[in-house]
């Protein structure tokens, strides 16, 4: 079998990536940036779809990419209506979603838009997505919050789990599908998740907060300490969403999300720093520790990824309180691109079955 040539496409906020791979040999990635400037022409993100769409088709002409010659088109995942994990077909309905924003505004609902469009001009039968961060196959006791107004939804980094857990299980010589794993990614947020045999069926909501704090976010607040905030008259309601998501966490301590610039500081004997790092290990070790009791204590791993784990110092501090559960394995960063080039392999070989968005 010819190895496939596959472009994959990952929109942000201020850049664009795109990869091209021949299989899963990454031949080229480029992160196309864009200017506020540029960007501030258009009043909604679906606006930006021709601009983002032209620079991308200039950057393979640059490479010299014949475009005849790519055999699948795959985008990131956006705010869809919660899936189940695996590899979607974009559709009408994926395509109405995406633009409308069904579950929210983001960069990454262009990601099978573009695709779909890309792949019409090659002349493709159709354009995927994988794993978006809104998959759900938790559990129904999982998704019960403690009132009937409210519940548990997970949005999460589920294109980087999984990748991860199937790398892991690769290097096993077994199946993703095979195994009890708690994966955790920490980057700017961080999210645990409980990996039985290839679902996640329990994982906190990091987008909004939920779970342990990170360089940027608060992570879960005591509910009587946030009504008086909201009540005091102090905050609107902006300047409160900005303390959970954006304002919280290393920046609301120290006014930056650098992570490695706090390591440094603790290293240097910074108490305060010291102290900080050592409190966002100890709530991944809690979170870690929680999802283990989902999995009923059987895990055959603990896998910690995300640009957090490049730290030694916090992935030490981590293992100390949990190492006991199952063995630790790092794969710091995280290659969201190299992820769904993956995917699509899986879909081509016939290892995966493409789904359908309804």
């Amino acid at each position: 079998m010819n190895k496939p040539i596959i472009l994959a496409i990952n929109p942000g906020s201020t850049s664009t990536k795109i990869a091209i791979f021949a299989q899963d040999e990454k031949i080229f990635i480029e992160n196309i940036k864009h200017s506020s400037d540029e960007l501030s022409k258009y009043h909604t993100i679906a606006d930006q779809y021709d601009f983002r769409k032209e620079m991308i088709l200039n950057e393979l002409k640059n490479k010299n990419i014949e475009l005849s010659s790519i055999d699948m088109v795959i985008g990131r995942g956006g705010l869809i209506k919660p899936i189940k994990a695996g590899v979607y077909a974009v559709n009408e309905l994926m395509m109405q979603h995406l633009r409308e924003g069904y579950n929210g505004q983001h960069a990454s609902n262009l990601g099978g838009i573009i695709a779909n469009s890309i792949a019409k001009v090659i002349g493709l039968k159709e354009a995927y997505i994988a794993d978006p961060v809104v998959i759900d196959e938790m559990t129904d006791v999982a998704h019960i919050a403690g009132h009937p107004l409210f519940y548990r939804k997970p949005i999460f980094h589920a294109l980087n789990q999984r990748a991860v857990g199937r790398i892991y299980a690769k290097e096993l010589g077994k199946k993703y599908e095979d195994l009890n794993l708690i994966i955790t990614h920490m980057g700017g947020g961080i999210t645990v998740g409980a990996h039985e045999k290839g679902k996640v069926i329990d994982v906190n909501q990091g987008l909004d907060g939920e779970g342990p704090f990170s360089p940027e976010r608060s992570g879960s607040l005591q509910m009587n300490q946030i009504i008086e905030v909201c009540f005091s008259g102090k905050y609107t309601e902006a300047e409160v969403r900005k303390m959970i998501v954006g304002k919280g966490g290393y920046v609301a301590y120290f006014d930056t999300n650098d992570a490695y610039e706090i390591e440094k500081r603790a290293l240097a004997g910074d108490e305060k720093a010291m102290l900080l790092e050592e409190a966002m290990a100890y709530q991944v070790a809690k979170a870690i520790g929680e999802y283990a009791a989902v999995l009923k204590g059987k895990v055959d791993a603990i896998l910690l990824t995300g640009g957090l784990a490049y730290g030694k110092p916090m992935v030490a501090k981590i293992s100390k309180y949990v190492s006991w559960i199952a063995p630790i394995k790092v794969y710091p960063g995280e290659d969201e691109m190299g992820a769904l080039a993956m995917n699509a392999c899986l879909v081509y070989s016939g290892e995966m079955k493409v789904q359908v968005y309804q």
